[in-house]
């Protein structure tokens, strides 16, 4: 079940990163022409093509995770799963990622002393964008999605029972 998650998640993922980079150069194309052509680009431009950057930057954490295409230490130093020293660095690699993420997840919606009102989104609730006149926790979300999406496919890499970074050598060898 925690695969199949992942899998629809990595999908979800990869489809709204996709929007947002065509939303951003949209953005972009039209700051361009508006600026050099008409000498007057609308002020909404640049923090829409801003927020798209933080939405595609962070959701293709996510996808980087789940293609093991992200820096991974100790990858060529240990063997992979199931060898002692490859669950040894699969867990070391785990630990690094969840000391990470969890606190990234508890924040965002719990504050320093407790309480939900002084969270990461409460307090990015409070807040509008200038130019835009939207509050500014629907660009903050994608922090704890973006966490969270990378927490269900640590699970599942767990769950496989398969850490290691996959084999395509008969992919690549089929295309000869």
């Amino acid at each position: 079940m925690i695969i199949s998650l992942s899998n629809g998640l990595h999908r979800v993922a990869r489809s709204v990163a996709m929007c947002a980079v065509a939303g951003m150069f949209i953005t972009v194309m039209i700051q361009v022409v508006a600026r050099y052509v008409f000498s007057s680009p609308p002020i909404w431009t640049e923090d829409v093509a801003r927020y798209m950057m933080v939405w595609t930057g962070l959701l293709g954490t996510t996808l980087s995770f789940k293609g093991r295409s992200d820096a991974v230490l100790m990858k060529s130093v240990f063997p992979p799963r199931p060898a002692l020293m490859g669950l040894v660095s699969e867990a070391i690699r785990s630990a690094a990622v969840l000391s990470f993420i969890l606190p990234v997840i508890w924040f965002s919606f719990m504050g320093l002393r407790g309480g939900l009102a002084k969270g990461y989104l409460a307090r990015q609730a409070g807040l509008t964008a200038d130019t835009l006149g939207i509050a500014m926790v629907w660009i903050a979300v994608v922090v704890p999605i973006a966490m969270i999406i990378i927490l269900v496919h640590l699970a599942a890499q767990w769950a496989e029972g398969r850490l290691e970074e996959p084999d395509t050598t008969d992919a690549v060898a089929g295309l000869d």
